[in-house]
């Protein structure tokens, strides 16, 4: 070997050992950034937490995505939108996220949304109920988990229409779900049953419902029936105020999300009955699929899994199931592999799928009626109500969605 061909080889050698690191860096965790309203909704987001890191453990256990392990930075927004973006920006920038996810409250979804197109990353949210998200607001980087309010409001009306009720009340948190879950649930009532009245409103501020105030208001109107959307704390004051001052005699209520165990539990024995409810029958959903999940989940953290528990698992497992399809973290490419994508749901139903032309899921929730058993509220009369059968076609989503 000449002297000049050994130099080269030499030269080759080295530049290959440089170069080591950074393919290297380039095949190093992949990594979510993951922005959820923590501290101010710990009761669904504690046990969300709990099955998103339950899922990435089980990920990366069976060897990851091709090899590469998913890590997941979380974030606090604290409920408030301009947190959730100055989140998104560090996780983006300082932390190198490859994709963001979450996000609980509606605005805070619409302003992580609106970040995402405007910096062209890829937002997976998991639990932002706002139709928006997808239609007037939505943008080809934003991809929703959860069944929307438009959704469960069409799974309650289905109910609703039933009832020999005629007229009706609505009480829900004033902002963005609030409002638009009471604007759905009036246009598809009204359609279904063109002789219902509305006759009274209520909009609590979210958090800080003056429940006596509110239960007088909806009584003076002398209702038949009444739709309600409060969560949470607010709930809880709800029912105690509407069953102390009788509210709920010979009235039919249609409830939004209060089967759902994070919010029936905390009511213990004051739980209502007979309310028609979407929610979540863990203890009674036996289908093979849930019965893994929910064995695992009780195995690793000694507790029952909550809807929030299902909305984590089946968020990793949708962008576990787009990074195997991409094969790539391009952002590009994770956004073609998201459309028309189908993963398994914890709940153990039918496969879900991502519309392309909305990029909404198929998820489905539980509709039921509430009943006390051994002083705790529980679900009965349950089914699962498949989200691909409450989704408006194709046209009408072109209407109220834009371009892109």
């Amino acid at each position: 070997m000449t002297m000049t061909l050994r130099r080269r080889t030499a030269l080759l050698g080295a530049a290959a050992t440089l170069a080591a690191p950074t393919v290297q860096a380039q095949e190093g965790p992949i990594r979510i950034g993951e922005i959820n309203s923590y501290s101010a909704q710990p009761a669904f987001l504690v046990p969300y937490r709990n099955a998103w890191m339950l899922a990435q453990e089980e990920v990366n256990a069976a060897g990851g995505i091709n090899g590469r392990r998913i890590e997941t930075v979380f974030r606090d927004d604290a409920g408030r939108p301009e947190d959730a973006v100055r989140h998104a920006g560090e996780l983006v920038n300082s932390e190198r996220v490859h994709l963001l996810a979450g996000a609980f409250l509606s605005h805070v979804g619409l302003a992580i949304a609106d970040y995402a197109n405007q910096n062209r990353r890829l937002f997976v949210a998991s639990e932002p109920l706002t139709d928006a998200l997808v239609w007037a607001r939505g943008n080809r980087f934003t991809f929703r988990l959860r069944p929307s309010t438009y959704m469960q409001c069409a799974m309650l009306v289905e109910e609703a229409a039933k009832l020999p009720a005629r007229r009706w009340a609505t009480v829900a948190p004033n902002y963005e779900y609030g409002q638009s879950a009471v604007r759905w649930f009036k246009e598809l009532l009204t359609r279904a049953k063109p002789d219902v009245q509305f006759v009274a409103e209520q909009f609590p501020a979210l958090g800080r419902i003056d429940a006596g105030a509110t239960v007088q208001a909806l009584a003076g109107a002398n209702p038949e029936g009444i739709f309600n959307v409060t969560f949470g704390a607010d709930l809880t004051n709800f029912v105690r105020q509407g069953s102390t001052r009788g509210l709920f005699e010979r009235r039919r209520v249609v409830s939004l999300l209060t089967g759902e165990p994070e919010y029936l539990d905390p009511l213990g024995d004051e739980a209502p009955e007979n309310w028609i409810v979407t929610g979540y029958p863990w203890a009674e959903l036996n289908t093979p699929g849930h019965v893994r999940f929910r064995d695992a989940y009780r195995r690793r953290f000694n507790d029952y899994p909550r809807l929030g528990s299902v909305v984590a698992y089946d968020t990793v497992t949708a962008i576990v199931a787009m990074l195997r399809r991409a094969g790539s973290t391009d952002t590009e490419r994770m956004i073609e592999a998201m459309r028309g994508l189908r993963f398994p749901t914890a709940f153990g139903e039918a496969e879900v799928e991502f519309r392309a032309i909305d990029h909404q899921s198929t998820l489905g929730a539980y509709v039921g009626r509430t009943a006390l058993r051994q002083g705790r509220g529980v679900m009965v009369d349950w089914r699962y109500a498949d989200g691909r059968n409450y989704l408006p076609s194709d046209e009408v989503v072109r209407t109220l969605r834009p371009q892109g």
